[in-house]
């Protein structure tokens, strides 16, 4: 079923240029490729030739390109059903796992509740999903080799251990090799916000951008960076975390120690103590806060400004730094923009310097299961070196 089970798809430049360009943009012709990465046509075809051979690419019916055009062209496109791909987000308290195409469109759905933040719990709940999921239609156990796992935290990639997790309570776990031993999958694992921009990125709102942003505001605030077309990882895997920015020395302390970060302003929990704190309903859950600020509440009002002002000057200092094409705004916060939307917009405004400025905010609401496709989309780019 596949050339190598243990090794990426495609290792020779053109191939990884070929193949990435039609996951991202295809179908795209022969002449469009080579145009679009200075290859020569001898070269596309080349490149093209085992990915058709194998099944991952093939060619659509003959199109002209213009009237009078001359000769058609067969576009190159990707099959998606050759190989498949899982997906899994660990949150808080539950798993959400998909299975994925060659195109990162989610095929299954399935989950299960978290009793409990034990790695060793977790890593077998993990693989009673991961077999649900492959079990849900015949191709998907034939046909799947690697399984993207996102997590909140520090992570280390390529050595597939979370270095630490605040949300899971975890230190240094080696949830590749755990999940590899009783999947028989190939396990990548990534920071969950980096995993959701790499889907977005690939298959979202940034295709066909070279910089690009992406931020999730809810429990934490997250970020990451595209640059060059590349994800920003640094040289110690947590670049672009704008949520760790101080944008108040006279603010609240972070859980991370510092003092007036972005997340110690704007998370869900710091909007709700700040609540709390300004009307002495020390039992206030978050849901009572937001119906309270809806309602003209004026501490509860302010409390969400001042967690999208913070916001806004987060993701301006992104902005001037890198000059993205786009900057999405997601995360389970999303639902509460109403109460904070302008604010974010009016100092993303106010701080962002020239024409960094024009840089458009799309607000993006995702469901977890889409942040279980940006794992998947994590386990797709596997078959690259």
């Amino acid at each position: 079923m596949f050339r190598n089970q243990a090794q990426p798809l495609v290792t020779a430049p053109a191939e990884t240029a070929v193949l990435s360009l039609l996951l991202a943009e295809g179908p795209l012709s022969r002449v469009e490729l080579a145009r679009r990465t200075g290859l020569s046509s001898t070269a596309i075809t080349k490149a093209a030739r085992p990915l058709i051979d194998d099944g991952y690419l093939h060619e659509l019916a003959p199109e002209r390109t213009a009237p009078g055009a001359g000769r058609p062209v067969n576009p190159l496109a990707i099959t998606p059903d050759r190989e498949f791909f899982v997906g899994v987000k660990i949150s808080d308290d539950r798993l959400f796992g998909v299975v994925c195409d060659l195109r990162a469109r989610v095929r299954a759905t399935a989950g299960r509740p978290l009793a409990d933040h034990q790695p060793e719990s977790v890593g077998a709940l993990l693989a009673e999903l991961v077999d649900e999921l492959l079990d849900s239609a015949p191709a998907f156990r034939d046909r799947t080799r690697h399984l993207g796992i996102a997590v909140s935290g520090d992570v280390d990639r390529g050595g597939g251990r979370v270095r630490f997790s605040g949300r899971l309570g975890w230190r240094d776990v080696p949830l590749a090799e755990m999940v590899t031993a009783s999947t028989g999958l190939a396990v990548t694992v990534e920071n969950d916000v980096k995993a959701l921009t790499i889907a977005e990125h690939w298959f979202g709102e940034g295709v066909g951008t070279g910089y690009f942003a992406l931020v999730t505001i809810g429990a934490g605030i997250g970020s990451a960076l595209v640059v060059n077309g590349q994800l920003v990882t640094g040289a110690h895997g947590v670049a672009g975390e704008m949520g760790h920015i101080s944008v108040d020395p006279a603010g609240p302390r972070c859980r991370c120690g510092s003092v007036g970060c972005v997340e110690a302003i704007a998370s869900s929990g710091a909007i709700l103590e700040a609540v709390r704190r300004g009307t002495g309903l020390g039992g206030l859950a978050f849901e009572e806060a937001v119906e309270m600020a809806r309602d003209g509440d004026p501490v509860a009002r302010e409390a969400f400004a001042r967690a999208g002002r913070a916001i806004g000057v987060g993701i301006a200092t992104l902005v001037n730094l890198i000059g993205p094409e786009r900057v999405v705004v997601s995360g389970e916060g999303a639902g509460t923009y109403d109460l904070f939307g302008q604010h974010i917009k009016d100092a993303y405004a106010a701080h962002t310097f020239g024409a960094a400025g024009t840089c458009p905010l799309s607000l993006r609401p995702l469901p977890w299961e889409e942040w279980a496709r940006g794992a998947a989309a994590v386990a797709v780019q596997a078959l690259f070196p």
